[in-house]
């Protein structure tokens, strides 16, 4: 997530200090690209993991600055909630064996924080999304309390303002507000790197942008959030609402998204990304900076660039251009950020395999994308990949074609070129394009999960079937096999551990009625759907009170053409937090014998709790 010394809340004369540097940094940067200073000659690759923290219950732990401080080691670094962690790849050459140098790295690495996360008991997850994930989780209680996380929540509400909205629609559909950037700690990925040459970077970025859609759609592993089905890889629709910080008026003007695949082929030289990010984004965070890059250079030295640096880092393209220092000599690269975590290492470093062949197979008549392919049609594709992962249609030079037959055809080949002529090894080449043409004949990690929860779900309830899918994930994981190698969950497994809070059974498709709806219309759509329990809201969308069955038999008589919800509901309801204690929740139902009880949250209707669901409770 970045650099962690941040400026929560700066003067004017402190940030106007840090654009002044922020634009220095740009000048810096085309001197040296001016003057033959960044490095040449060398490719090198690198890697940052995502992944997730559980509970034994499968659920989202908290406990990630406990489990980083044991496992003290600076490859790993905190992430946005306190159930994400990130380890950081050393770069190394792209040549000979490198992917099985850095896969034995990464399964070293992984295996350190697994060791480190069963002595606190937790599990580690590697996928796209956690399907445990639930709105309890995305509290401001789960942030990592460091300051660039309050600082970035802090800056991104100021510039919203108002609260994020997420829409969704896929099978089902997702439609929240929610008051942080939490959502965006949803997201977990496998963030790839590319260290480019600079004569050669728009070609390769224009590059990386036109294969992004064919191979998001390989890669998808992200189905399920909250419960419901949406795209195949939710995440780019999640991320990118779950930062976005236009409010309504702003967004009609055409002001672009923090995440955004972009609007046209890039011309210029790198630079010239950087100018485009600083013209259409505003600075969110800033820092201290001692040192001036253009005083720097005139010196004699390599700026890091540190203001700029920042300022990119608060900016979401998912191919993104980056600037470094290794070894005291600047490079560029291209960071892939739209692969998903999981399912499994082999998986990932497929993928990692797979996008590196493409970026260095490109055939020369892509030099000049303007000249061969519509901006929009790699937009198109990507967005449709995100949607329906292998189930899409691509437009490829002028021509449509199934992810299966582009992947088979044309893909693979060039990426097969790629590797061959940067030197890698003939079996680890054969080895990972392998896994890329065999799932693309079988399940990728999306159609997997789908399949699975689809057959769970139709003898268990949301939370157990989600968990299921998650202690599956796991097991998988460790046996080292790729994804479409991985069998169906057996829905007999029982889990060991139980629900405990009501947030963990309650019903979330709740149907409501307004304080002002007519009362005859009300009791009717209850007696056609069978409903004993309808919670009732204010305008605001507050709870107000609750229909109940017996509450209308009660009124029956009074039922006139013209009598209003109000009218008849109960007023003083009891209702509990998603993290009431289920046990608690039945004595209250006990007690009061009530049918039901909501659930609330800052004031929002959740759910609601019923007798049935306690019922299938204590069944499970």
């Amino acid at each position: 997530m970045g650099d962690q010394k941040v400026v929560v809340r700066e003067s004017k004369s402190k940030k106007a200090k840090f654009i002044g540097h922020l634009l220095d940094d740009v000048k810096a940067l085309e001197y040296m690209l001016e003057n033959g200073l960044i490095e040449t000659g060398i490719t090198r690759i690198g890697a940052e993991q995502e992944f997730c923290l559980v509970k034994k219950d499968w659920r989202p732990a908290d406990n990630s600055e406990e489990i980083l401080k044991q496992i003290n080691d600076p490859h790993f670094t905190t992430e946005l909630a306190r159930y994400n962690l990130e380890i950081n790849l050393d770069p190394i050459e792209l040549k000979g064996d490198c992917f099985s140098k850095m896969e034995r790295q990464l399964t070293q690495l992984l295996s350190r924080a697994e060791k480190a996360a069963e002595k606190n008991n937790t599990n580690i997850i590697l996928t796209g999304i956690l399907p445990t994930i639930t709105k309890s989780h995305l509290q401001l209680d789960y942030i990592t309390p460091k300051p660039r996380y309050y600082a970035l929540n802090d800056r991104m509400m100021k510039l919203r303002r108002n609260n994020f909205r997420l829409h969704i629609m896929g099978v089902d559909e997702l439609n929240i507000h929610h008051d942080s950037i939490l959502f965006e700690a949803c997201n977990t990925s496998f963030q790839l790197h590319l260290q480019i040459e600079p004569d050669d970077f728009i070609s390769s970025f224009n590059w990386a942008q036109a294969i992004s859609g064919p191979v998001l759609a390989v890669c998808a592993n992200s189905p399920l959030l909250l419960g419901r089905e949406l795209w195949d890889e939710t995440r780019i629709a999640l991320f990118r609402q779950s930062t976005d910080t236009r409010n309504i008026s702003l967004a009609l003007k055409d002001e672009p998204p923090r995440v955004a695949f972009g609007s046209e082929w890039i011309s210029g030289t790198a630079a010239s990304i950087y100018k485009e990010n600083i013209a259409q984004y505003k600075v969110i965070l800033s820092k201290e900076v001692e040192h001036n890059s253009l005083d720097l250079l005139q010196q004699g030295k390599i700026p890091k660039l540190e203001a700029l640096s920042l300022h990119n880092g608060t900016i979401y393209p998912w191919n993104r251009a980056c600037y470094g220092v290794g070894n005291g000599k600047p490079h560029l690269r291209i960071e892939n950020r739209y692969i998903p975590a999981g399912p499994s290492i082999q998986d990932e470093m497929a993928n990692f395999a797979f996008w590196i062949g493409l970026m260095r197979g490109r055939p020369k008549k892509f030099d000049n994308m303007a000249a061969v392919m519509e901006f929009n049609d790699a937009k198109s594709n990507f967005i449709r990949a995100a949607r329906t992962g292998k189930q899409a249609v691509m437009t490829w030079d002028n021509e449509e074609y199934t992810v299966e037959e582009l992947t088979q055809k044309i893909l693979l080949p060039i990426a097969y070129s790629g590797l061959m002529q940067a030197g890698v090894d003939v079996k680890d080449t054969e080895r990972l394009l392998n896994i890329i043409e065999h799932r693309t004949k079988k399940n990728n990690g999306a159609q997997w999960m789908i399949s699975n929860y689809r057959a769970l779900r139709k003898q268990q309830n949301i939370d157990d079937s989600l968990r299921r899918i998650t202690k599956a994930i796991h097991e998988n994981q460790r046996t080292g096999k790729t994804i479409d190698e991985w069998s169906d969950i057996d829905p007999m497994t029982a889990l060991k551990t139980h629900a405990n809070k009501v947030g963990q059974i309650m019903s979330t498709r709740v149907f409501t009625v307004k304080k002002t709806d007519l009362a005859d219309m009300a009791t009717s759509i209850m007696r056609w759907k069978n409903i004993h329990h309808v919670p009732v809201e204010n305008k605001r969308g507050e709870l107000c009170g609750l229909l109940t069955w017996t509450h209308v038999q009660k009124f029956r008589k009074e039922l006139g053409d013209n009598q209003i919800v109000g009218n008849i509901m109960a007023r003083n309801v009891i209702s509990v937090t998603p993290n009431t204690k289920i046990a608690e929740a039945i004595a209250i139902m006990k007690e009061h014998e009530f049918g039901c009880l909501p659930v609330i949250q800052k004031k929002e209707l959740v759910g609601i709790i019923t007798i049935k669901d306690v019922i299938a409770f204590d069944h499970g």
